[in-house]
């Protein structure tokens, strides 16, 4: 590929990436795209066939870089206890997170999918999602000493999960956090914070099944 129809493509994906994360798929027009990318109304077929082909694209873009932080988050703690695992798992995917100058744009996409979903929602639950879940009860488990299908186990992964929805960047956060003095930009001791409580609870879960 020629560097000009490089830096179109990169463009296109930018622009649409920004675009489709505001309006959501229906609501973005090749268009709009090709307006914002500064490039030809044809640019998009060109390069990705249609706008469908350029929302598989930046979803893809999105995913890969969903599951590059949980690749990094598990091998932050290859070889430790669980516990330290899960605790340096959760440092990681916050700190990835909230650091990523993609931050912002996958977190409203991922947002528009839950409330209006594509066809491409099964790719993002099984692709970057389910990854997380599974590496998350794989060290629950490990913790409370019980198989991963134990119905703890998944309700402790849900615990953990829900308490980043007030950290990283989503409309329902960005109202909350100056009234519980949330400092978004504090991602190390934010994630502390997560891993302290979370740890708490499974072991409370743990010594009752024990007593």
């Amino acid at each position: 590929m020629k560097q000009r129809d490089r830096e179109t493509r990169e463009r296109l994906l930018k622009a649409a990436a920004q675009l489709f994360a505001d309006r959501g798929f229906k609501k973005v027009t090749v268009r709009d795209i090709c307006r914002a990318a500064r490039a030809n109304v044809s640019a998009v077929n060109y390069h990705f066939g249609d706008k469908t082909g350029l929302y598989r694209e930046v979803l893809q873009l999105a995913i890969e870089t969903m599951r590059a932080t949980s690749d990094a988050a598990r091998e932050a703690g290859e070889g430790l206890p669980a516990d330290e695992r899960l605790r340096r798992y959760i440092n990681v995917s916050m700190c990835r997170t909230m650091s990523s100058g993609n931050v912002t744009w996958i977190s409203r996409l991922i947002h528009r999918e839950m409330t209006d979903p594509t066809p491409t929602l099964d790719a993002i639950v099984e692709q970057a999602f389910r990854p997380r879940v599974d590496d998350l009860a794989a060290m629950v488990a490990e913790i409370l000493d019980c198989e991963p299908n134990d119905p703890r186990v998944s309700q402790c992964v849900a615990s953990i999960h829900a308490q980043w929805m007030l950290f990283v960047p989503n409309p329902i956060a960005s109202r909350f956090r100056a009234k519980l003095q949330l400092r978004a930009d504090d991602a190390a001791t934010l994630a502390e914070h997560i891993a302290t409580f979370s740890l708490a609870g499974i072991r409370a879960l743990a010594d009752a099944a024990a007593s």
